[in-house]
């Protein structure tokens, strides 16, 4: 193979991940704990999740190539251990799945999501008064 040929290879090759990959529920508490850190080692990881059950620690690092693969998280080389921080933060990753939700349950209906979520759950006084807040904001933009 020419070297043109090699390089188109190992393009097609490469594992692609799409830019809105879905994190399982392990995953999802993998990056808690780097929304939480910011980074952390697998070693930080594995005695993090070990606090509440037992896991193996190659379970974990394995989930963190798959995660690494998967564009959730970057890998930094820190001497002998590796560095994950995620590549989203909490908050985008939470408008993805809601996002998500919004079209596949209520036909892309913020309304309806919100008067189900409302509905559905109590509320607390706080979290009650950031909703009024952000309706009387949402009002004032129309």
């Amino acid at each position: 193979m020419t070297t043109t040929e090699v390089s188109v290879y190992s393009l097609l090759m490469r594992r692609t991940t799409p830019p809105n990959a879905r994190p399982t529920e392990f995953e999802l508490e993998l990056l808690r704990l780097l929304w939480t850190k910011g980074e952390a080692t697998v070693r930080d990881l594995h005695e993090a999740v070990n606090e509440s059950r037992e896991l193996g620690y190659t379970t974990i690092l394995k989930t963190m190539q798959i995660m690494t693969e998967k564009g959730l998280v970057e890998r930094e080389e820190s001497g002998k251990a590796h560095l994950y921080r995620a590549t989203r933060s909490e908050q985008d990753t939470q408008r993805q799945f809601i996002g998500d939700i919004r079209e596949r349950l209520f036909g892309g209906s913020v309304g309806q999501l919100v008067l189900q979520a409302l509905s559905s759950e109590s509320v607390n006084a706080n979290e009650l008064e950031q909703i009024k807040t952000l309706i009387s904001k949402k009002e004032r933009e129309q």
